[in-house]
């Protein structure tokens, strides 16, 4: 066998192992919706408040009231594609106290938003990184 047919059959067995690789990642399917339970969000739900309480340029913290919609979708790890609700606590960013804060109940302090966010997540490796967020005020 010549030089000229080895590299044709490794160009072969090249395109049928990218081939088999292309297909396994079609049949993760894109994203599937997940229930509304916050059961394996838990960690993706306080990663994402905890990065919008340090952006935001608002005195009090703010916490998830509830988890609106969960997509999931399998790829080098975990995309979580969600809305939530957060509302307004009563506990100042700077506070040293305990984190069970109470939302907040006087009138003219009470905030709440509607966040659709995006966060890539290697779970396995405690890794979380947001890849897009907005939020909207609540009516």
């Amino acid at each position: 066998m010549g030089a000229e047919c080895w590299r044709s059959l490794l160009l072969l067995l090249a395109a049928l192992v990218l081939t088999a690789k292309l297909d396994r990642f079609q049949r993760w399917g894109g994203f599937q919706e997940k229930s509304k339970s916050q059961k394996n969000m838990n960690s993706t739900l306080k990663f994402f408040i905890e990065n919008y309480n340090n952006v935001s340029n608002d005195t009090y913290l703010f916490q998830v009231d509830k988890l609106l919609q969960s997509y999931m979708q399998l790829t080098t790890g975990v995309e979580y594609l969600a809305t939530v609700k957060i509302s307004r606590t009563k506990c100042k960013k700077n506070s040293t106290k305990s984190r069970s804060c109470p939302q907040q109940s006087e009138k003219k302090l009470k905030k709440s938003f509607i966040c659709d966010f995006l966060i890539y997540t290697v779970p396995w490796m405690n890794y979380y990184e947001l890849w897009n967020n907005s939020c909207q005020e609540a009516h």
